[in-house]
């Protein structure tokens, strides 16, 4: 049974490698401590690790996966906010969050849009009030030529 201490140590060391500590693994920690050390034996092998790919593709390639299965915003936004601090440009993210459009269409891509802009402070172009109303004014005329036929 690990002492308080161990697990204050091990959530800290957590953090100090990853860059982040999610809540399933304060709680693991706290309420089974063995079986979170192993799960992180894992994930340090697979994603902390460089062997062939270097930790910032890992994420790169991490953060479309959780893009495509619809992962909680806030564990995207995670991921992307390591990457930039591993060096990863936001084009770089944004890219690999564009990859999904093909096994996830748009509106997964949509998702993963929404946490590199929150993540990036990124923004958008707005179009003129004119715009609308062109598209308006078209709608209106084409409503009623066929109205009329």
């Amino acid at each position: 049974m690990a002492t308080k201490k161990q697990k204050v140590d091990y959530i800290n060391q957590q953090v100090s490698t990853r860059g982040y500590a999610q809540d399933y693994q304060k709680i693991c920690i706290e309420n089974d401590f063995d079986m979170i050390v192993k799960a992180n034996d894992l994930t340090q092998h697979i994603l902390m690790k460089d062997r062939v790919l270097d930790r910032k593709t890992k994420e790169l390639i991490f953060i479309a996966g959780l893009t495509l299965l619809r992962a909680p915003i806030w564990q995207i936004k995670q991921h992307i906010e390591i990457a930039i601090a591993l060096g990863a440009t936001k084009e770089a993210v944004l890219e690999s969050i564009e990859l999904t459009i093909l096994g996830g269409g748009f509106v997964v891509f949509s998702h993963g849009l929404v946490a590199w802009t929150e993540a990036t402070g990124a923004k958008g172009v707005e179009p003129t009030l004119d715009a609308l109303e062109a598209f308006k004014s078209t709608a209106k005329k084409k409503a009623k030529k066929k109205a009329s036929a």
